[in-house]
Order: structure tokens, then C-alpha cells, then sequence
């Protein structure tokens, strides 16, 4: 039985999302503050945990961006009255797997934590390319079991391209998937991070190669020939 941790302040809308996560056969949790939340979370560790954003001692994005910078990945539904595409994108750039707004639909609601569950199981704890070792929990990379201190973004980058080794992918595409938003703000910052990603990569037996005037491929780098003399 999965294990599931609500957090919003309006009580009959945490004691409907208990009923609804019960019914469904999911063992719950509640909080209704930050405070209860990690009490909570200091007690039990959930496998999935649906939370509101405006609580009455803080915004739910603290809790979220404090799992995220401890590597936890446990997978996080916002539940929100804020609708606006900046907000929608600020919830996912702090780490949160799903967003739905209120009023939503309880159907709606669970088929997105069986979905949100889904994708979590089917990503691998270890992703493994050439000597580059991906782990998925901590949000560490190593080459040659080296640890290449990369950073979150550089992890990002690093997995969206193990994940989609041989294919090229679109500039803007590489964007919204690192950043959380589409390209409208800063159109170097995936060059830029290309750059930092190739330096930190090599001797790895992967290239990360330009494709002029689409985006990016990822894929093994052909071993040099020595010519004999």
C-alpha cells in the first residue's frame, strides 16, 4: 500500500482528499501547516505527498525546495488556487513532479498520483552511459565512480541527455525541460550550460554534439585512430 502525506490548511477540502486517497486504497497522511508537515515527514517518509501552496505559516514551495536541496525525490502534487502560467512554472521549477488547480475533480486528482507514480517507477535508480554513472536519488553523476560535481541544472542537463542518447533535441525543447519555462528570458543559458557539461564530460566517451540551427545530440564519441607512421 502506497503511502500518501496531504497538506492543505481548508480542512474539508483535506478530509475530502483523505476520504478520496483512502477509497482508492492509499494509506494517508495530514498535515495542515508546514510545522505538521515536517513532523510528519520526521516520522513516516511517504511515497507521494500532495501539497498546498498557501499554508497558514508558510507557502508550500518551502517544503518542497527544502526536499529537493536534501535529494529527496519523493514525487509532489501542488494543489493551488494560483493558476497563472508563471506560477504553474515556479511550482515545477522548484521540483514538484504534477500541478493541478483548484477546484479540480477528484477523479482527475487521482489519476494524476497513479500517473505521477508511474513515471517514477519506471525511472531506474542508476542510469549508466560509457563510465558515467547517473544516480537518480542523490542527483550525483560520477565518472570513472569520481564524483563530477556537477550542478542541479548540470544534472538536469546530464540525464536529459542520457535519456535521450542519439536523438536530437531541440534548443527550446532543452530549455523548457532544465528550466521549467519556455525560452523567453535568457536564450544563451543552454549554451552556456552545454559548455560547462562538455568540459566536465570529457574522457567520458560521449560527445555532445551541435546540430546547426536545431539543438543538440547526445551519443558516443567515436574512438580516435592512430595513424601509423
Amino acid at each position: 500500500m502506497k503511502l500518501i502525506l496531504c497538506v492543505e490548511d481548508e480542512r474539508s477540502v483535506l478530509e475530502n482528499n483523505r476520504k478520496a486517497f483512502a477509497d482508492a486504497g492509499y494509506g494517508v497522511l495530514t498535515a495542515e501547516t508546514l510545522a505538521q508537515a515536517r513532523q510528519r515527514l520526521s516520522e513516516q517518509t511517504p511515497d507521494g505527498i500532495v501539497l498546498d501552496i498557501m499554508l497558514p505559516d508558510g507557502l508550500g514551495l518551502e517544503l518542497l525546495t527544502e526536499l529537493r536541496e536534501q535529494g529527496s525525490k519523493i514525487p509532489v502534487i501542488l494543489l493551488t488556487a494560483w493558476d497563472k502560467p508563471y506560477d504553474v512554472a515556479r511550482g515545477l521549477r522548484a521540483g514538484a513532479n504534477d500541478y493541478l488547480s483548484k477546484p479540480f475533480d477528484y477523479e482527475v486528482l487521482l489519476a494524476r498520483v497513479e500517473a505521477m507514480f508511474r513515471n517514477v517507477e519506471q525511472m531506474p535508480d542508476v542510469i549508466e552511459k560509457g563510465n558515467l554513472t547517473l544516480q537518480m536519488t542523490s542527483m550525483i553523476a560520477l565518472q570513472d565512480g569520481v564524483d563530477m560535481l556537477l550542478t542541479q541544472k548540470e544534472f538536469a542537463l546530464l540525464l536529459l541527455f542520457a535519456r535521450n542518447e542519439g536523438k536530437t533535441l531541440s534548443t527550446e525543447y532543452i530549455y523548457e525541460q532544465v528550466w521549467g519555462h519556455s525560452m523567453n528570458e535568457d536564450p544563451n543559458a543552454v549554451k552556456l550550460q552545454v559548455s560547462r557539461l562538455r568540459t566536465k564530460t570529457e574522457g567520458s566517451g560521449y560527445a555532445i554534439l551541435a546540430v546547426r540551427g536545431t539543438g543538440y545530440r547526445f551519443e558516443v564519441r567515436p574512438a580516435t585512430k592512430i595513424r601509423k607512421l
